[in-house]
């Protein structure tokens, strides 16, 4: 297929006016917030006007069409770049008044880019190496919708512009090495080789061989000039035409066009001040105030932007030219819509499961619901962090993908958590998929900024966690979560899911692909648990966080809140004390997020108001003082684990039905 024609838009323009345009912008937007990162975008403007007036597939009038090239501004802090060549290009969503606006409350050009804030903007960056992460996630999600659907309607490059701190991240590490291994050849990544960093020289702390560490991990690497258009634009071609993922080194000057101040950290994250501004104008020949884009120069860029309709409107004929049955399923899948069987497959698996009544794992059950889950939706994409029997993440019919088969449905990620998250984050963002995979709970440290972006990016990813407790026992402290429930629970726009049984694991699975504007997290168990919900429901319980499982007998004198593996210590603890004569109900309480999203009437009905509150969750009890009140009680986790069969240490720990039982005891 035919992309975007290589050559510079017909103008009267040069390149060096249309490059010295994103300049000024990025100049006087920092210079009127006092605040901002100007060195970037002056010193990659001219990488920048060659991508985009030469290569990149975009069309500001149809900025979310599915085939379009993806630019990934890894390097977040330079974000003036990105709005000053999407306001150039003609994206609706970024008119000059909001450059003006650079950095001020309710602008839609924060100090980093916002994905959602206006259209363009492929992701959130700023947390440096992210933007990479996701890039590697895009160009995977586009190797794997073109094997589905072909390449006549899948074929699109993804461009990542990262800086020295990207690549000193080390999810870098783990980002490249999964991108060379499975050799993401529509993968361009464009560093900006400036050898500068906050605090100085690069050399201050690195002495690293960019190319030759790219190259180690499978990359071809390519330099150039990147003040040289043309010298850029043969190095880009070179790349584009690489059989593997392509890493083109671009030797810049922070801050070009800064007489005094180029080429030092001081143009990294400040304004330039007025004086140095002024020589910069004299020197770049640019005599315009600020703000002001001379109209030959706008109208260059946009008729750059305008060409791409001509991409654009050639897909939707291929598209329109494809089978009723492509057109729905690329419609739905990047709509981010489920069948409409859906629901009725997941209440047909709970019947089957309330009449089985596994003892398992929740991890077990929750590879068994997969198996369910998968067969009816083919864009989950799964994988894990080189756990793949202990999270039970793959199915039986799914095959892993690899250099030579994108038409799998599964990743085997290797130990590179971080890079796994931003990957699935990126292949959300792409569209199409749906990315799950999983680790231990306790290393969602190792995820944690990449979970946080996917909450702020409002992205529909599911994270599945295992081994969530004490419970998993022999591997001691080291692999025992005790605080990472209550973080996560803290992070906003996350749900945290931690099911009690396999019909619980089956509602929790339908609600975390119901959430598509927010991630999930799965807490898994590793011990077997009974099955709870014996009496089969239509209604997804866990839907609304937390419900009554068990009424008491007579009049309820103590409500036992619970989550997970806990549960059913719980119902334990209720035998208990109904044997005394005293009414208990047990709650549980699987998702915290969804429970607290319910109106005031239902949480105080399911909190069992008038009766004494104990919660019980193997874990710190931080979070669980808004549901107990001043009299409740808590049983769980104040300390590290150990090392020992997990029965040994819930007896150590002092979670016990009978430990249960005694506190509600003592609050009668």
């Amino acid at each position: 297929m035919t992309d975007i024609a290589a050559e510079n838009p017909v103008s009267t323009a040069s390149h060096a006016d249309m490059a010295n345009a994103i300049r000024v912008l990025a100049m006087d937007a920092v210079q009127q917030a006092n605040s901002g990162h100007p060195g970037m975008p002056m010193g990659m403007a001219d990488v920048a006007t060659v991508l985009f007036t030469r290569f990149l597939k975009f069309d500001p009038a149809k900025p979310d069409w599915p085939d379009r090239d993806r630019f990934v501004l890894s390097a977040g802090h330079g974000s003036m770049l990105l709005y000053s060549l999407l306001h150039l290009t003609g994206y609706e969503d970024l008119p000059l008044e909001e450059l003006r606006r650079f950095r001020q409350l309710g602008s839609r050009t924060a100090g980093h880019p916002e994905f959602g804030a206006a259209r363009g903007i492929e992701t959130t960056t700023g947390p440096l190496g992210q933007g990479l992460g996701n890039a590697v996630g895009m160009a995977l999600a586009e190797r794997i919708l073109a094997a589905r659907f072909g390449d006549d309607l899948i074929d699109h490059y993804t461009y990542a512009m990262a800086g020295d701190g990207c690549l000193m991240e080390g999810i870098s590490h783990e980002a490249i090495d999964l991108a060379g291994h499975l050799k993401l050849r529509k993968l361009i990544v464009l560093f900006d080789d400036n050898h500068i960093s906050i605090d100085g020289p690069t050399g201050l702390a690195s002495s690293m061989d960019h190319r030759a560490r790219f190259a180690a991990a499978g990359w071809n690497t390519f330099a150039c000039d990147g003040h040289n258009p043309e010298a850029i634009a043969t190095a880009i071609e070179e790349a584009r035409a690489s059989e593997r993922p392509a890493m083109v080194a671009c030797r810049t000057v922070i801050g070009f066009g800064a007489p005094n101040l180029q080429g030092t950290a001081k143009t990294h994250g400040a304004p330039l001040g007025d004086d140095e501004i002024a020589a910069a104008r004299e020197k770049l020949g640019w005599p315009y105030p600020p703000f002001e884009i001379p109209p030959e120069v706008q109208g260059a860029w946009r008729a750059t932007g305008a060409k791409g309709a001509a991409a654009s409107t050639a897909w939707r004929s291929r598209l329109a030219g494809a089978s009723d049955e492509t057109q729905a399923e690329i419609a739905r899948v990047f709509a981010g819509g489920l069948p409409e069987s859906f629901d009725a497959e997941v209440e047909a698996f709970k019947r089957e499961l309330a009449a089985d009544q596994p003892t398992v794992a929740t991890r077990q059950a929750s590879g068994n619901t997969l198996e369910m889950l998968t067969a009816a939706l083919p864009e989950m994409i799964g994988g894990s962090a080189d756990l793949t029997g202990s999270n039970n993440t793959k199915t039986k019919a799914a095959v892993a993908i690899d250099a030579d088969n994108f038409g799998g449905t599964y990743i085997h990620y290797g130990v590179r958590e971080h890079g796994m998250a931003a990957a699935m984050n990126g292949m959300a963002l792409h569209g199409g998929v749906i990315p799950y995979g999983g680790t231990f709970l306790v290393f969602t440290d190792y995820c944690r900024p990449s979970i946080r972006l996917a909450a702020l990016m409002e992205q529909r990813v599911v994270f599945v966690m295992t081994h969530d407790s004490i419970g998993l026992g022999e591997d001691g402290p080291t692999h025992q979560p005790v605080e990472h429930v209550a973080a996560l629970r803290a992070m906003p726009n996350v749900n945290v899911f931690r099911p009690a049984d396999a019909v619980e694991t089956a509602e929790c699975w339908a609600m975390a692909l119901k959430s598509t504007r927010t991630p999930s997290v799965l807490a898994l168990t590793r011990q077997g648990l009974p099955t709870l919900r014996t009496e089969h429901t239509a209604e997804n319980l866990c839907a609304r966080g937390g419900y009554e499982l068990m009424a008491a007998d007579g009049t309820a004198h103590v409500t036992i809140l619970a989550t997970g593996s806990e549960v059913s210590l719980a119902a334990e603890a209720r035998e208990r004390l109904q044997a005394d004569g005293i009414g208990t109900r047990v709650v549980s309480m699987p998702c915290f997020e969804l429970f607290d999203a319910q109106d005031e009437t239902y949480r105080q009905e399911v909190l069992g108001p008038g009766t004494v509150r104990v919660a019980v969750e193997a874990a710190v009890g931080f979070g669980w003082e808004r549901y107990l009140g001043t009299d409740g009680a808590f049983v769980g986790m104040d300390s590290f684990g150990a090392s020992a069969p997990y029965k040994q240490l819930y007896e150590e720990f002092g979670i016990t039905a009978e430990a249960i039982a005694g506190a509600a005891r003592a609050r009668l």
